[in-house]
């Protein structure tokens, strides 16, 4: 509970990140999946980093080398002396050949490993976002949603292609450089001990700062995109309205959001590059001091520690162990700017990391139905159901739906529908008018189980539907919603989006019955043609008919239609009405319209108005009441 209440907080903004270790552990455990191409990269990053330590490591013995051909001012040694020379610069050859190809090898399997890793988190990321409710979807713009995978995912990437390879790199390199540094002198590795603590230190306070501000920011972001999105998609709606001005005022807030806490960010993260330059300079210029002062013979610290007990004489340093110790002083100071360098894209990655794995960790939608939909050998469905004792008990698909006393409330606080009763049988058809708000829609989204009732009882065929699983309980309802979604792909795709295993005929047969196929007929590649954009080479009216055409393919036992014919015209309509009636006949039939000539044959109307039905019987039942039906229907009362 605990942690569902901490990913809640950070959907609501309130959560601060206080945990990015965990979230580094959970990133970094996604590499499971391509663990042999991780371990053959390691195996080249040690052999990189290693051999690049000890090619450095071989400056001593250069050095040294040089000391005594200046000491040998006979020359008697000099062929001897060369030889030696000749060889470790060979040896150092060998090496950074080495070093180089494992270089490349590293970045070539890390690159195919972080393609993996991506592919995993994206796939998990819209697997989960699949199996979240509704409701989740309804608070969220789609500018919002899609910032998951291009802000987030693609900062994750950034981090993966770049800083967790210079991590691996610079952290191999560090303890390499540590373990030489050591075995040159110990108390000059004091100086690098100092450099560390001061970075550890360092580094935990900018990134507690940095790290909630990239966090914000990535909200900020998606803010920022689900506005864009909204716009760009009402573009029609802002100019009809002249609201660009508008328009542009609320960007521009939303905008100047995200510039201050990205600044912020930014610059947080961006002074650690500076912080270690500066301080890899001073702590190379102190080592360099210490170390000569160390090695003018001993002279300096002989005088300084005349009455000390401890003989500091002995703690002499040659100038070849200096030389090769503030080489791989520098190389520490590098590698630690390195990874300063990627404080960026590490702390921006993590912040999206948290919101994508804050997602993933969103309950998703509960299903706790047992009651399965079953088709036995002679082709009849049938509800399977489990009896208290173990036993199988079937129940025959008929498509009979009731509401006992539904109370219902979106919030929590109001209600929207209260009391409802309604009785629906197949081959019935059941009509529901009222006002805007009135809760015609909801009724329907309860029967879909896309929200749960707060009291009351819906049955399907004697069965409460919160017994049955979701997937057999959607997959005997069709719907034709009042807002059209076609997808990318041919016209024939998007009517077999009602039914998958459809054939090209059964798919033509049901444009036929939505009367669809005539102008389907007429399009330049017919059934092939295209669709891009939601449909927006077709006008709306057509758009609707192919979603009837989708519904009737998918021949469902109960039909949904919730204003259906909305955006065709009253002539289209008159023509497919033959069509409907075949596609309705032996099925129960819901029918949301606000075009009152829609419902007059159905088998009985219901009247809502501030979610309770205040009306019902058929169209003379209701006209004879002379109730809001009827001024409704007379037009002394009109539908808002």
């Amino acid at each position: 509970m605990a942690r569902q209440r901490d990913i809640e907080a950070n959907f609501k903004g309130k959560r601060k990140p206080e945990n990015f270790f965990r979230t580094i552990g959970r990133l970094l455990s996604y590499y499971k999946n391509c663990k042999w191409t991780l371990f053959f990269a390691v195996v080249f990053i040690i052999v990189y980093s290693v051999a690049s330590i000890v090619a450095a490591y071989q400056l001593k013995g250069l050095v040294a080398i040089l000391g005594e051909a200046l000491e040998d001012t006979a020359g008697i040694h000099m062929d001897e002396q060369t030889a030696r020379y000749m060889t470790i610069l060979l040896f150092m050859a060998v090496l950074y050949v080495a070093s180089a190809f494992a270089n490349f090898g590293l970045n070539r399997l890390m690159l195919q490993c972080t393609s993996v890793v991506m592919a995993k988190l994206r796939v998990d990321l819209f697997d989960h976002m699949q199996e979240l409710p509704v409701s989740f979807f309804d608070s969220k713009t789609h500018g919002e949603l899609m910032s998951y995978f291009t802000n987030d995912v693609d900062a994750i990437r950034e981090m993966l292609n770049q800083s967790v390879t210079q991590l691996l790199i610079s952290s191999v390199s560090l303890v390499s450089a540590i373990i030489a540094m050591i075995s040159l002198s110990a108390p000059l590795f004091l100086i690098v001990v100092v450099l560390g603590t001061l970075v550890v230190v360092i580094t935990k306070a900018i990134a507690s700062r940095s790290g909630r501000n990239f966090v914000h920011q990535q909200k900020a972001l998606a803010r920022v995109n689900g506005y864009i999105e909204e716009m760009m998609e009402g573009q029609r709606v802002v100019k009809a309205f002249n609201h660009e001005e508008k328009s542009m005022a609320d960007f521009d807030v939303m905008n100047e959001e995200l510039r201050r806490v990205g600044t912020r960010a930014s610059t947080l993260a961006s002074i650690m590059g500076p912080i270690m330059n500066n301080l890899s300079h001073i702590f190379y210029a102190i080592t360099t001091t210490i170390g000569v002062l160390f090695g003018i013979n001993g002279e300096l610290i002989r005088k300084l520690s005349a009455n000390s007990r401890f003989d500091w004489s002995k703690i002499g340093v040659e100038s070849a162990v200096l030389i090769t110790f503030l080489t791989f002083i520098r190389q520490f100071s590098n590698r630690v700017s390195e990874i300063s360098q990627q404080f960026n894209f590490i702390l921006l990655a993590l912040a999206g990391a948290e919101r994508v794995f804050g997602l993933i960790d969103m309950a998703p939608e509960v299903d706790e139905g047992a009651v399965t939909l079953e088709t036995k050998e002679d082709g009849t469905k049938v509800w399977r159901c489990i009896d208290k004792d173990g036993s199988s008990i079937e129940v025959p698909l008929v498509g009979r739906i009731e509401l006992h006393d539904v109370d219902f409330s979106y919030d929590g606080e109001r209600l929207v529908l209260e009391d409802v009763n309604v009785y629906a049988k197949k081959g019935q058809k059941i009509a529901f008018v009222g006002s805007t708000g009135a809760g015609k829609t909801t009724i329907i989204n309860l029967i879909n189980r896309f929200y749960d009732i707060v009291d009351g009882e819906i049955t399907y065929d004697g069965i409460d539907i919160r017994n049955i699983k979701k997937a057999d309980l959607r997959g005997t309802l069709g719907m034709v919603l009042q807002d059209t979604h076609l997808f990318t792909g041919t016209v024939m795709d998007n009517i077999r989006y009602g039914k998958l295993d459809a054939t090209d005929e059964d798919c033509i047969e049901a444009a036929k019955v939505a009367n669809a196929h005539y102008f389907i007929s007429h399009l330049p590649e017919g059934y092939n043609t295209m669709l891009y954009s939601d449909g927006a080479n077709l006008s709306q009216g057509q758009r609707q008919l192919i979603a009837i055409a989708r519904a009737a393919v998918a021949a469902p036992v109960v039909l949904i239609l919730d204003e259906a014919t909305s955006s065709i015209d009253t002539r289209t309509e008159k023509l497919i009405e033959s069509g409907m009636d075949k596609l309705m006949e032996g099925r129960t039939v819901f029918v949301i319209a606000h075009r009152l000539s829609t419902v007059r044959n159905s088998n009985a109307i219901m009247v809502l108005e501030h979610g309770r039905i205040i009306e019902r019987g058929d169209h003379d039942d209701l006209i004879r009441q002379q109730g809001k039906y009827y001024q409704l229907y007379t037009g002394a009362f009109e539908l808002s």
